[in-house]
């Protein structure tokens, strides 16, 4: 419920905006090249992007998730079944900055360079706030959802930025943060299936019963604590690159942000996987087939594939990022 809702307001003030430049254009289409197309030669009034470009902003920025729109997002996770939770993070969260950046950023520049500077600050708030209530998470999916939200803290903040270091980092990690969640989501799902509780504490070494997943978990940690030779690290280090001369207090924040990120991730894997075998656990079983594993090997890979040899992708992303700045 708490979900429909928060989507459906952030819908709403979206819907106003799109039907303002719909209106206010007079090009009477939906239709993105034609309506950049036009703008570019006739772009609107200073007074009018001001004003359509935050109902973009906040109605998108609910999906993204935003701080303080943020809190549907972790119940979300907690409450759907797995793979729904991987599309959730996956697809969907990255919804929201995709529209800030394609809708807002492309179609109403001078709004943005008003309004961007904003969620710079919010964006910190995702970043730490985020974290520091993913520490005090006990269920393994509310730590992944409380996660998730701190991380796409660098994403806006990369938007916010507006130079090409910085919109390719927050592209990039996008995708990153996509298949790093999906990951763990899935990995989540498999241990539930079988112990039928995410309270971590109640996990308790499972590394013994269950090698493969543990250290699939354990890879899905590094990745999001930001290791090098992970894709989520090119992603978050172009974007601190890129923020540190127009956001230099921001980019230290988020930082700090990783080593929160690196404090409740190992925490989950030691407590989770590590110490003391749970008698409960005693007949579970590890994926050990190799289709049981091959979900896990391609999600893993991309991850490494696109942390050791990122150029291709940035190379890629950049293109359309230039054509937006």
């Amino acid at each position: 419920m708490k979900l429909t809702l928060y989507l459906t307001a952030g819908a709403v003030l979206a819907l106003v905006g799109l039907l303002y430049l719909y209106w206010t254009t007079g090009q009477n289409t939906f239709d993105i090249p034609t309506l950049e197309q036009y703008l570019s030669h006739r772009p609107l009034t200073m007074a009018t992007q001001r004003w359509i470009f935050p109902f973009l902003l906040f109605g998108f920025g609910v999906i993204a998730p935003m701080w303080p729109f943020h809190s549907w997002s972790p119940i979300g996770h907690a409450a759907a079944p797995s793979p729904v939770s991987m599309l959730h993070a996956g697809v969907l969260m990255k919804l929201g900055s995709y529209a800030i950046l394609r809708l807002g950023v492309g179609l109403l520049p001078q709004g943005a360079l008003e309004w961007l500077p904003l969620v710079a600050v919010l964006c910190v708030m995702n970043i730490i706030y985020g974290g520091l209530v993913a520490m005090a998470q006990k269920d393994a999916k509310f730590l992944i959802g409380y996660s998730s939200s701190s991380h796409m803290g660098y994403v806006l903040l990369g938007i916010a930025c507006l130079n090409s270091i910085a919109l390719n980092g927050a592209v990039l990690l996008m995708f990153a943060h996509g298949i790093m969640t999906a990951l763990a989501f899935a990995l989540i799902g498999q241990v539930y299936d079988q112990t039928h509780t995410r309270i971590l504490s109640e996990w308790g070494g499972l590394a013994k019963k269950l090698p493969f997943i543990a250290t699939a978990f354990c890879i899905a940690a590094m990745a999001s604590s930001g290791l090098p030779g992970f894709a989520n690290f090119v992603s978050e280090l172009l974007v601190f690159i890129g923020a540190w001369g127009p956001y230099r207090i921001q980019a230290i924040l988020a930082i700090f942000g990783i080593v929160i990120t690196a404090t409740y991730m190992l925490r989950a894997v030691r407590t989770g996987f590590f110490g003391p075998l749970n008698p409960k656990w005693e007949n579970l079983k590890d994926a050990v087939t190799p289709f049981e594993r091959l979900p896990y090997i391609v999600l893993i890979s991309v991850l490494l594939v696109v942390g050791c040899w990122p150029q291709p992708f940035i190379k890629t992303i950049d293109v359309s990022t230039k054509a937006i700045l």
